[in-house]
């Protein structure tokens, strides 16, 4: 047996890569999302089922809980798209060395950035 291996091991202090921190977010952005589709198509059924329900619905969209998961729901569709379009780069083998993942990992973190900040504006506008 190694005794040099650690005995506890804290996550809490692993530096780990921005190429990690991009990777954990895209897959956090995906379960974001099939919540946020759940909740759109239960919206979308309750739109339909009379004009009630529409006119509630509609009164509701306007409230700032409503905008709010809008706008979270478009900044996870936002990032999962742009960090998906990474990841078909980095198929295609552009940016597969170290520093090349570091710069992709930095540009879909910037391009995410202004587009979530994109979405909020169109939201609360």
């Amino acid at each position: 047996m190694n005794k040099k291996r650690p005995v506890n091991l804290d996550i809490g202090t692993i530096q780990l890569p921005i190429t990690s921190y991009v990777s954990i977010l895209h897959r956090v952005s995906g379960v974001v999302l099939f919540a946020a589709i759940a909740v759109f198509l239960w919206v979308l059924d309750a739109s339909l089922a009379s004009e009630e329900s529409f006119n509630a619905i509609k009164e509701c969209i306007g409230s700032t809980f409503c905008q709010l998961i809008i706008w979270a729901s478009l900044a996870a569709l936002a990032y999962h798209m742009v960090a998906g379009i990474r990841h078909l780069v980095m198929d295609f083998g552009v940016g597969e060395t170290l520093e090349g993942g570091r710069l992709g990992a930095k540009i879909a973190l910037i391009v995410a950035a202004v587009l979530i900040v994109l979405a909020g504006v169109w939201v609360w506008a």
